[in-house]
């Protein structure tokens, strides 16, 4: 029986591995941008029972929330502290950067995680040599660039010819 993708972000808040046993606890994730993947995102914690807070700086964007949404909307810049703290970042457990915009995503990641403390900050960078810095930095990033180049590449190759191109890429 496989886990789930959702499943995976209930047990790094217990620091052990998933069980069946295990009773998943409520989140408290605050989350910038709600374009495609912001709203997504929202809408799976949402529905997951996770208290979910959501920054855009444009009101059109909340639409793309569930009509059923119970998280919060929250209209500002992320990287303002006190928008960040209407949206309730001093309790948060997660925080996640996923505006279209990387310096936006790295400040507010790195404000996150320095000035609030949040447990689990995740940053999406666009652009791959800015994620590997970041990500030596200390800072928790995903390249959906890489990822993406990645996912064609085994589509093209085979998984185990584009798993060597990656590895490939990673050592220069």
């Amino acid at each position: 029986m496989g886990q789930s993708a959702s499943q995976g972000w209930y047990y790094w808040r217990e620091g052990r591995q998933p069980s069946p046993q295990i009773r998943r606890q409520q989140v408290k994730i605050v989350i910038l941008g709600c374009g495609r993947v912001g709203a997504t995102l929202a809408n799976m914690m949402d529905r997951a029972g996770h208290q979910v807070s959501v920054i855009d700086y444009s009101s059109e964007a909340f639409q793309r929330l569930d009509p059923d949404f119970k998280g919060e909307t929250i209209l500002g810049n992320g990287v303002d502290e006190d928008i960040l703290i209407r949206a309730g970042i001093k309790d948060a457990d997660a925080f996640a950067a996923v505006t279209n915009g990387d310096n936006r995503n790295i400040m507010a990641s790195q404000i996150a995680k320095e000035i609030f403390h949040v447990k689990k900050v995740v940053c999406r960078i666009y652009d791959p040599i800015r994620e590997r810095t970041y990500h030596e930095l200390g800072l928790e990033t995903f390249c959906p660039t890489t990822i993406g180049a990645q996912m064609l590449a085994e589509a093209l190759l085979g998984e185990p010819a584009a798993a060597k191109a990656a590895q490939q890429d990673e050592k220069q």
